[in-house]
């Protein structure tokens, strides 16, 4: 399997994105994350992909999944 880019855009204080890190890393995941708490540009970047400023965004490959959905998560990673 390739690897494939992932990317969190969340804040230290939101408990699902505490939980979506927590599953890739169990998962052996690798994912840049963004807190769009703290960084203007990233904060903007996720507006930009998802229109909405929602947390946790998640990027896989380009595709973007707001919010915590293991299922989703799963599918979209083939695991």
């Amino acid at each position: 399997m390739s690897a494939r880019e992932v990317k969190v855009y969340s804040t230290p204080t939101c408990p699902w994105c505490h939980r979506v890190k927590q599953f890739l890393e169990a998962n052996g995941i690798s994912y840049q994350d963004f807190n769009v708490a703290e960084d203007p540009a990233a904060r903007e970047e996720m507006i930009n992909k998802c229109e909405q400023l929602a947390v946790p965004t998640i990027c896989i490959d380009g595709e973007v999944i707001v919010g915590f959905n293991e299922a989703q998560l799963k599918e979209k990673l083939g695991l």
